[in-house]
């Protein structure tokens, strides 16, 4: 912890993020033995989050997204607090994130590389016309089964679905600052979901540092790792607890 510590006031740091940043603030991780992935549906929730499903289900996929992925009530944890500090005083330079419940802009980060777009983000595929978040919770409220604009149109979440590519401008600049950074903190993440666990790949400075609840393929290449909750690290190594 005090080696973390260290690290965290000489600043230059990229924090790259998963799932397991966000679900101390309520929200499930799919890969866990308690996440998304394990629990029962008419169809498995990877093929329920493709796009070939949302084109020819979209009633399905909608009655699965609603339910698990438009989350209400749900606030930045600690983790995101402390980055967004972090940021505030010039040491934390982005974030790139796997994440798509908009909890680091929520807390007051800027820069931050959304890898799998966000719910908080969404258009007619017909108009094109953008539609927020509250309209997502109001279509959710009023239990409408399929999104649809005024003009008709279906309302897609700009979300990266499974058989879709990741944003060529959000992936530019991920990569680029995470090979001018001086530290790469690589935290909540498996590091199995790809292209963007390949980013890890691109780190050059000093300190890689590895913050997960569990062992990574990556741990044994990294120059420090903490076995725990992200909120809970950061929140001590920033001098909270």
């Amino acid at each position: 912890m005090e080696k973390l510590k260290k690290i965290l006031n000489q600043g230059d740091i990229v924090f790259f993020g998963g799932a397991g940043v966000s679900t101390e603030s309520g929200i499930p991780d799919f890969r866990s033995v308690d996440g998304l992935y394990n629990e029962k549906y008419d169809y498995p929730p990877e093929e329920i989050l493709s796009h070939t499903f949302f084109m020819n289900n979209t009633r399905e996929f909608y009655r699965f997204y609603m339910d698990k992925l438009i989350c209400e009530g749900i606030g930045p944890n600690w983790a995101h607090k402390v980055l967004a500090k972090l940021e505030e005083e010039g040491k934390l330079n982005a974030i790139v994130t796997q994440n798509i419940d908009g909890l680091h802009q929520m807390a007051g980060s800027k820069n931050v590389y959304e890898l799998h777009g966000s719910t908080y983000r969404n258009y007619c595929m017909k108009c094109h016309r953008k539609y927020g978040i509250n309209d997502m919770i109001g279509f959710k409220k009023n239990n409408v089964d399929i999104p649809l604009c005024e003009c008709g149109g279906i309302i897609k979440p700009d979300v990266v679905l499974y058989e879709e590519g990741l944003s060529e401008e959000v992936l530019e600049g991920a990569i680029n600052a995470i090979q001018i950074a001086n530290t790469l903190i690589v935290a909540g993440t498996s590091l199995t979901v790809y292209p963007a666990a390949g980013l890890v790949r691109y780190f050059r400075g000093d300190n890689l540092v590895l913050i997960n609840r569990d062992a990574t393929s990556m741990d044994k290449n990294a120059d420090l790792v903490i076995h725990d909750s992200v909120g809970k690290v950061l929140k001590e190594a920033y001098g909270l607890i």
